[in-house]
């Protein structure tokens, strides 16, 4: 049946659009031009024109001087040899041979001959001109040694490998770094440790101190260090990688004791609220408190600050070896670390009151406020009055009034700050992160008792700006 008027139905299929599926649209769609790729980055073709003429010039002048070195070399082994045998047993060594022996130095590989004596009765063997020389053979000697030691106080031995590169124009290995370090290291060791027993020494005469500060501050603190688990190095043969590190299952740790020597006249004020000192001098010590205070003592007197009026202000911690050791000074000044004493308080607060709590803070800022303005008995009579709400809280709180009782003397923080002294210990704790964190706290990285002992000489030396007396200082040999 059709409606009279109204198109059929193959007439309204016949007008029907279909509409295109979304793939058309965009086809059909206007092309948007695509936005250009950035150019690529590009290195110039060469070098800078400055730099390749220093280049150029370092070359020329590199092979003359390398030349000029080995020429005076050969005239002191001429002379060496010119020399009186070495005594050994009583008698003169006899000379057994010479041979030519090479080693690395800041301008290239220079050889010399090198005669060897041996005595008749011990074989004992010597070999002036090395002796001399301070060198052994093959390894890299003189002002490179120290360099290269230098660069292994800073990076770890890998990576100051390769910075031996581009700094020096040498290739060398992390073994070559090692040994550098060791044999400066060893050295900067044993003259601070001599210089400590010298002074220690009763018979030693005090040195004139006519400029003596009227006081120096003497701030103490330790950390801990990773140590090896294993007592002996690990060997391999050529060819094959070397053997896994036993597990650290016991956590192995020594503590490292700092100790930093400034004068409070030379603290400036280098911002509204913060100051620093122009000067300040670092002694450390792995483990032994006695030979930290040996230090610190032989440092003063070194220093000229050691005078007979002079006040040696000690801060530290509640550390028991601390103060035992602070009696070495005749006129002393005791001060317990302000925040130290404040951690003990926060710990009280935050079991009490909660973490975070707005009350608990609002309380350890009144504990503050009163032990700046000397208050300390008043604090500890207030404290004995509270009432904690658990046995935890309890403990926390009887360990507190015991602290502040014990140390009630070392925390008059008014007379100290009208004096200039501080209250704080951030100047040793700023040491540990340069002297310690920095270079012996890396990642996974663990330490021998000697080989952390002679780098941490050698940081001393470069922190305490003392970095040139590495000439003065003799290199040892130390086994492999």
């Amino acid at each position: 049946m059709r409606w009279r008027g109204l198109p059929s139905v193959r007439e309204l299929i016949g007008r029907v659009r279909v509409a295109p599926l979304p793939e058309e649209r965009i086809a059909r769609a206007p092309a948007v031009p695509a936005a250009a790729p950035p150019p690529r980055p590009r290195l110039a073709d060469q070098a800078s024109r400055f730099v390749q003429i220093e280049r150029d010039v370092w070359g020329c002048f590199r092979p003359q001087v390398c030349d000029a070195v080995q020429t005076a070399l050969d005239a002191l082994a001429t002379a060496e040899a010119t020399h009186a045998r070495p005594i050994c047993c009583g008698q003169p060594m006899r000379r057994h041979d010479c041979r030519s022996v090479q080693w690395l130095t800041w301008v290239g590989v220079v050889r010399t001959p090198v005669t060897r004596y041996r005595c008749a009765d011990c074989r004992a063997e010597r070999r002036p001109l090395l002796e001399t020389l301070e060198i052994e053979p093959g390894q890299p000697s003189g002002w490179l040694a120290r360099q290269l030691g230098l660069l292994g106080c800073v990076a770890s031995y890998p990576l100051a490998a390769q910075l031996a590169g581009p700094l020096f124009g040498i290739t060398v290995n992390a073994m070559t770094i090692w040994r550098a370090v060791q044999r400066l290291g060893e050295a900067a060791a044993q003259h601070t440790e001599a210089l400590g027993a010298y002074h220690a020494d009763p018979r030693t005469p005090a040195p004139t101190a006519a400029g003596a500060p009227d006081a120096v501050i003497v701030a103490v603190d330790g950390c801990t260090l990773g140590m090896q688990v294993r007592p002996t190095r690990r060997r391999r043969t050529p060819g094959t990688a070397p053997s896994a590190l036993p597990a650290v299952t016991d956590g192995r740790f020594r503590e490292v004791k700092t100790g930093v020597l400034l004068r409070p006249a030379e603290r400036v004020e280098t911002s509204p609220g913060r100051h620093t000192v122009v000067r300040r001098v670092l002694v450390t010590c792995l483990g032994d408190a006695d030979a930290l205070f040996t230090r610190v003592w032989a440092h003063l007197r070194e220093a000229g600050w050691l005078g007979p009026q002079t006040m040696v202000v000690v801060i530290g911690d509640g550390s028991e070896w601390i103060w035992h050791r602070a009696t070495l000074f005749v006129r002393r000044c005791e001060i317990l670390d302000f925040w130290h004493a404040m951690e003990y308080a926060w710990a009280y607060a935050r079991l009490q009151f909660g973490e975070g709590a707005r009350r608990a803070e609002q309380w350890t800022r009144r504990v503050a406020e009163d032990l700046k303005a000397g208050d300390v008995q008043a604090v500890i009579a207030r404290l004995q009055t509270l009432r904690p709400i658990s046995a935890e809280s309890r403990v926390a709180l009887d360990t507190l009034i015991r602290y502040y009782t014990t140390h009630a003397a070392r925390m008059q923080y008014d007379d100290y700050q009208r004096l200039g002294y501080g209250i704080g210990s951030g100047a040793v704790e700023s040491a540990h992160k340069q002297v310690v964190h920095a270079r012996l706290r890396q990642a996974g990285m663990r330490w021998s008792a000697i080989g952390a002992r002679r780098l941490l000489a050698l940081r001393l030396l470069l922190l305490n700006g003392e970095w040139g007396r590495a000439d003065q200082l003799r290199l040892v040999r130390v086994a492999a």
